[in-house]
């Protein structure tokens, strides 16, 4: 018990009151905070007598009461607060005396303690299902803190703990560890904001961080159990050998997502956008998606194999979307995802498909749907792509309003312990660069997995913040179903292969509480196993239907597959229009003070629309946004220097010079207008261009676009492009209109600002999956722009943009350009030679066309026609045949491209040709030695390599 302080002790003035004030003696060893415990211990006696042990009656007894009142905030009526600007005098008094001094010392190591266990209890979290355990550090042992036995039935003051406002402190102990240390460990200390961490303190320490269950909530998780553990059982006896990637020793994920949805609905959410790899995908796409077995199943047998030549993709990579009606009576639609094998690269995807349904909504608070990420252990630690979709999450033009993360933690990843994959305490431990909690859970414990749940999502709705849940776990087979795991970590396959499943445990613990019973068990077991031999018999029905979905929805009107002459489409507009719409992005607001150069190009700009200049790229871009949004589509533009430009040609955000506020013509334009958003990205591509293209998913009917710092840098995305861009509709008949558009020009920069490695997207181009155009001229810009909005076909849009072509000054177009037409895939010689003079035609395509025929000027050239190709792919034929037409037949054709021989579009023409253009033209090719750089880091080396090359363009062969 506390020890009683000495009457004789306490020092009264004459006129009877008693000044409770510290010895200066005892200045330095008293804190603020053991100061500030006796001031609330005062105060609540003088509340209620009865709310503070007997000792503290005792000694607060001996104080005048007709002096008692109620303190201010962080002033006590009788204790004086002491600091170097209000100094103690100097008279000596022994009103808290060393006994006293005592109580608040033991009091503040105990408030120590309790903080590590906030810190560092979940180092001691039974978190490993397989039993695995870790030496407990020493500052969350008592005896770290110099409390002795006779310490441990003392009674403190717990007030700022969740629970009774005293306990002993072997009470405290034991409520730190059921709190911190037994399935469940939070990490959370780490967060900046007091509110939060005090937010999560309490909602933890008050129930000791437990949720039990009663018996509807143990029967629906004992039911998803026996759906997740049969459904895997049934997998690996009817389809022995074949993969499945097993979600077995991880079923818990089952009744996660089920909490989690239903969570979700209570909350208001109308919509859950799910992103995960394979591993237990086959289970969440029937338990959880509700994809019928008997689909998978007919994946499995896959009896007609002409319908998958060439095309679609592997059972586990598919992606689904149902919908699914709450216990509370909300509907909440599902969309999983579909992913390639490339782990956490979904993540992006998933991220921007949520951005843009919120967007499409008007959902300015996001709150109606919410991005739930299933990953891997060792992908979270080891996938770049995880970090950069972290970061993205509370930037203003990616924010979702928080993700939930839940890691399936296998704790091994193939065949690789944590030992060799991570640098890192815990997989999740890079989620700490993000001010929010992480929750490692036992897997094998579904009340503490319950628990976290209901705590995660609940935090996600307060604070609108990403959660991650880490529950571990382990894989009973190989990473598939023909790896035998015990080759490499015998030890714990030995543990593996001695535990009952998931189930299993938890049915009985369920029946010692009797929560449930054997009756209960056996007929959840057998309606599980009777509902999936039917879906097999159902599956293997000789006229089973065989369909394929095409995309619905917000999709229904769009197509993919091959163009058609009818997509060929006007993409003019009024010149009246057009003038209106640039005058009205030079306005500026009342006060707006602009930069002096940005002041020229507005006025640049004001002439320009006057007719009295001809237009410049940056303009020709501005009229296709503001022409597209006035007719009510949907713009997002997003890269490293999106608002301004890399090269600053763009300015779509102004800044004022003197108050730093940011103003965006393009908002302003006309009333109705469609949105707009300009985005400055982190340096990031993968993670941005992932969630762009996931934008572009839900958003059929915007413009939108992600744009390189330099088209180098694409090479950081390549995954995206690989896996998603340019193979989704073959793979999952998924459509896309994403534009990327990719800085591209030899202009003396150095290897890693020339080339946006234009032959990769050629290599890739196939079944018309994708297009590539090099525009040359600002008006053909404009047109490519509004025609990948305003036609119904949809297909990626890969542009090579210009650098130098920026401002060049033969690269301009008139208004009248923009008025009619559209997209010119090829322009013929635009001279006014005489075709049947031409000895050599030169094919190209970009900006070598400009050098070209500025040396065609300069020897005045008569002979060389110069033909530019401004769509590589789908390959123009009837256009280019078209262009060629008036030449005689037998006139060589010249490919003239800057890139070195093994790059660009050399080989891919060649191949298309095979070295003769439409049995009328030989073919031969102009570009530098084939090279494993794409460009020299010499300036002059290139004006030299760029002569030579001009030089061979115009041979004279005869």
């Amino acid at each position: 018990m506390l020890d009683k302080p000495d009457p004789a002790s306490s020092h009264h003035d004459g006129n009877g009151h008693s000044d409770v004030s510290l010895p200066e003696d005892l200045i330095n060893e008293l804190s603020s905070e053991s100061l500030t415990f006796v001031e609330d211990l005062y105060t609540s006696y003088l509340e209620s007598p009865s709310s503070v042990s007997e000792e503290w009656r005792n000694y607060f007894a001996r104080f005048p009461q007709k002096s008692a009142r109620k303190r201010k905030p962080g002033f006590g009526p009788t204790f004086k607060r002491h600091s170097m600007f209000n100094p103690p005098a100097p008279v000596r008094n022994e009103a808290i005396d060393r006994q006293t001094m005592k109580i608040a010392d033991r009091q503040e190591r105990l408030d120590q303690l309790i903080r590590n266990y906030r810190v560092r209890g979940h180092i001691l979290a039974s978190l490993d299902p397989l039993g695995k355990k870790r030496a407990t550090p020493a500052e969350l042992m008592p005896e770290f803190y110099d409390f002795s036995e006779r310490d441990y039935d003392r009674v403190f003051s717990t007030s700022t703990f969740g629970g009774p406002k005293q306990r002993t402190l072997r009470e405290m102990i034991q409520w730190l560890k059921n709190t911190y240390c037994r399935s469940i460990g939070a990490q959370f200390m780490h967060i900046d904001s007091l509110r939060v961490r005090e937010w999560l303190q309490t909602r933890m320490e008050s129930t000791a961080n437990f949720l039990k269950f009663e018996r509807p909530e143990a029967l629906r998780i004992l039911r998803r159990l026996t759906d997740a553990v049969g459904f895997e059982e049934f997998i690996q006896k009817k389809y022995v050998g074949l993969k499945s990637f097993s979600l077995e020793g991880a079923e818990s994920l089952i009744p996660l997502l089920d909490l989690a949805i239903e969570k979700a609905g209570e909350q208001g959410v109308d919509e859950i956008v799910f992103g995960m790899a394979h591993r237990g995908r086959l289970n969440v796409l029937t338990n959880i998606m509700g994809k019928k077995p008997r689909e998978i199943f007919r994946e499995y047998e896959d009896s007609v194999p002409e319908m998958s030549v060439g095309r679609g993709d592997v059972k586990y990579h598919l992606g689904y979307s149902s919908d699914w009606m709450t216990e509370s009576g909300h509907n909440v639609h599902l969309t999983l995802c579909f992913n390639p094998s490339h782990l956490e690269f979904v993540n992006p995807v998933a991220m921007g498909r949520m951005r843009a349904k919120q967007d499409r909504w008007h959902n300015i608070d996001r709150t109606k749907g919410m991005v739930l990420l299933i990953h891997g252990d060792a992908a979270f630690a080891g996938e770049g792509v995880v970090q950069e979709s972290l970061n993205l999450s509370e930037l203003r033009g990616y924010r979702t309003g928080g993700t939930i993360h839940v890691v399936v933690n296998n704790q091994i990843g193939f065949t690789t312990d944590p030992a060799q994959s991570r640098s890192s305490t815990y997989a999740t431990d890079v989620a700490k660069m993000l001010q929010i909690p992480i929750f490692h859970v036992n897997g094998e414990d579904p009340e503490a997995v319950a628990q976290v749940v209901r705590l995660a999502m609940d935090f996600r709705k307060e604070f609108h913040r990403d959660v991650v849940i880490d529950m571990y776990c382990y894989r009973r087979r190989g990473h598939n179903e023909g790896d035998e795991p015990s080759f490499t970590q015998p030890l714990m396959y030995d543990v593996i292969d001695k535990r009952p499943s998931v189930r299993d445990s938890f049915l009985q613990r369920m029946l010692e509480r009797k929560s449930v019973t054997e009756e209960d068990a056996d007929r959840l077991q057998e309606e599980s196993v009777s509902h999936l031999e039917s879906e097999l018999a159902a599956a293997r029905v000789e006229n089973y239907p065989h369909k394929v979905e095409l995309p619905g929805g917000i999709w229904t009107g769009y197509r993919g597959g091959k163009e058609l002459p009818a997509d060929q489409i006007d993409t003019g507009v009024p010149e009246e229009s057009l003038s209106n719409l640039l005058l009205k992005q030079t306005e500026l607001p009342d006060g707006f003070t602009p930069h002096k150069k940005i002041k020229r190009l507005l006025q640049i700009r004001k002439d320009m629309a006057a007719g009295e200049r001809k237009l410049d790229w940056g303009t020709a871009e501005a009229l296709a946004f503001a022409s597209l949004l006035t007719e009510g589509y949907r713009i997002r533009v997003s890269g490293q220097d999106a608002q301004r430009g890399t090269f600053s040609h763009r300015h779509a955000v102004l800044h004022d010079v003197k108050t730093g506020k940011k103003y965006t013509p393009l908002k302003h334009l006309v009333s109705g207008q469609g949105t707009v958003e300009i985005v400055n990205s982190p340096l990031s591509e993968a993670g941005v261009l992932g969630f762009d293209y996931g934008y572009s998913l839900d958003c059929p009917d915007g413009l939108i676009i992600w744009e390189a710092q330099f088209g180098d840098f694409v090479n950081a995305a390549q995954v995206i492009i690989d896996q998603f861009i340019v193979s989704a509709e073959d793979k999952w008949q998924r459509y896309s209109g994403m534009v990327m558009l990719l800085p591209h020009g030899f202009e003396g920069q150095g290897p890693e600002h020339s080339s946006a490695r234009f032959e990769r997207f050629l290599q890739l181009a196939a079944e018309s999956n994708i297009q590539i155009a090099v525009p040359t001229t600002p008006d053909q810009f404009f047109h490519l722009l509004r025609r990948q909005v305003i036609r119904k076909w949809r297909k990626p849009l890969i542009v090579m943009t210009p650098k130098s072509l920026l401002r060049h000054r033969d690269a301009v177009s008139s208004f009248s350009s923009l008025t009619s037409g559209s997209y010119m895939k090829v322009i013929g010689d635009t001279s006014d030679l005489n075709p049947q003079k031409v000895k050599r035609i030169l094919l190209c395509t970009g900006k070598i066309y400009y050098d070209l025929n500025e040396r065609r000027r300069q020897t005045e050239r008569d002979d060389v026609a110069i033909v530019r190709i401004e769509q590589l792919y789908p390959v123009p034929h009837e256009d280019l045949e078209a262009a060629l037409a008036p030449y005689p037949e037998g006139t060589p054709v010249y490919w003239v491209q800057e890139e070195p021989e093994n790059m660009g579009a050399w080989r891919f023409i060649y191949c298309r040709f095979k070295g003769n253009l439409f049995g009328r033209h030989p073919l031969h090719g102009v570009y530098r030695p084939a090279s494993a750089s794409p460009a020299t880091g010499s300036g002059r080396s290139h004006q030299f390599e760029q002569e030579m090359l001009i030089t061979e363009s115009f041979r004279d062969d005869s």
